[in-house]
């Protein structure tokens, strides 16, 4: 095993997830979900108490991994959260009941990103997570810095897009969006921008106020 898979091995394992979220990622499991890792999970925690969110919103239910990341660590927000598969929300939606988050922090939308973000109000999420259509980054993280208050974060999970963004020789057309994103936001004065390589890579970026 490389110095790499060991240290992200050490990473995910060093996290303690509650309970609720455990049985969301077996959950995960069962259904052939790619819910976010364990250390990626465990960061978007601390951004969000770390921000203080009080919205936040999210590209990609799932069954509520990341959702119950931000709301048990931010313990005020308000979670809207997309996703075209309505199954998957449905239980989404137990679980976080099962974890005690009240009904009215959850807005739960069935839909595809790209139809519903367009809709959303403008400068006023705190956090904007995306975890969806790969193929389609560029264009939800340009809705994402308009959903975003000023000061407020994207955040761009699998960034790193299985080890395949690292390498100039991998073409695909993912691993050349994502490449072209992290590029441009890098170049970018309207906003500050780092990468963490937990799980397959975490873009955070924040958008500076005028």
């Amino acid at each position: 095993m490389s110095e790499h898979d060991l240290n992200w091995k050490y990473v995910d394992e060093s996290v303690v997830e509650s309970d609720a979220v455990a049985r969301a990622r077996q959950q995960s499991l069962e259904l052939g979900i790619d819910a976010v890792s364990p250390a990626v999970a465990a960061q978007l925690g601390v951004l969000a108490a770390a921000s203080r969110a009080e919205a936040v919103i999210e590209v990609g239910t799932g069954v509520g991994v990341s959702g119950l990341a931000f709301l048990q660590a931010a313990r005020g927000a308000l979670l809207t959260s997309i996703d075209s598969e309505t199954e998957y929300q449905q239980h989404a939606r137990t679980n976080f009941a099962d974890a005690g988050v009240a009904p009215a922090r959850i807005r739960l939308i069935a839909g595809r990103a790209s139809d519903v973000l367009p809709r959303m109000n403008e400068a006023s999420y705190d956090i904007v997570f995306i975890d969806a259509d790969p193929d389609s980054v560029i264009e939800y993280v340009e809705h994402g810095l308009r959903l975003a208050k000023p000061g407020g974060s994207v955040i761009v999970a699998r960034a790193l897009w299985k080890g395949r963004v690292a390498d100039p020789a991998k073409r695909d057309e993912t691993a050349v969006a994502f490449r072209t994103l992290i590029a441009e936001l890098a170049a970018s004065p309207a906003v500050t921008t780092a990468i963490s390589p937990a799980g397959d890579g975490l873009l955070q970026l924040v958008k500076l106020g005028s």
